[in-house]
């Protein structure tokens, strides 16, 4: 998943307008236009597209973590310059409050089970034995599951949809 992907697909589960996207990044302490939000959101065959950086999806991630878990006691956190699923994962899972049984329901929702050790696997520092990298597919499960929880109409129409085939008669999968 590109940086691009989860920023567009976490905006789709929050329902976030321009404006609210300009906020959270400037709560991460990065100040942006509307314009750039524009292309970040953009596909990548548009014209307009610009490729979303780490340092600038961490500071989206720290905004959204301040916007719903309020602001940190002491130092700001330092914005990560290099990120990866498991950091992505540990900050949505700070920003929405999670315990581990709240993350494995979450995946359970996409159909993906995960025991609590495989989990806790993720979020350990990465030279330590049990360390596991968090792989795509259990990122896209998880924000998918978000959906599920925060928007359950788009799912179970998508759903009732790809059943019923589509509008012009074809069977599709819609996600």
């Amino acid at each position: 998943m590109t940086n691009n992907d989860i920023l567009r697909q976490l905006r789709f589960v929050f329902d976030f307008k321009d404006h609210a996207m300009v906020k959270l990044f400037t709560l991460g302490g990065l100040n942006v236009t509307l314009d750039a939000v524009s292309a970040w959101l953009k596909k990548e065959d548009h014209d307009n597209f610009v490729a979303l950086d780490d340092p600038e999806l961490a500071s989206f991630l720290n905004g959204l973590i301040v916007e719903r878990r309020g602001k940190r006691e002491g130092a700001e956190p330092e914005v990560e310059q290099r990120l990866n699923n498991n950091i992505i994962l540990k900050k949505l899972k700070i920003a929405l409050d999670m315990k581990a049984e709240d993350v494995i329901a979450t995946l359970e929702l996409a159909n993906l089970r995960i025991g609590k050790s495989e989990l806790s696997a993720f979020f350990r520092k990465p030279k330590h034995k049990h360390y596991r990298a968090c792989k795509d597919q259990i990122l896209r499960n998880f924000i998918h599951g978000i959906q599920m929880q925060y928007r359950p109409e788009v799912g179970e129409s998508a759903s009732a949809q790809s059943e019923q085939g589509a509008p012009d008669g074809k069977n599709s999968v819609w996600k």
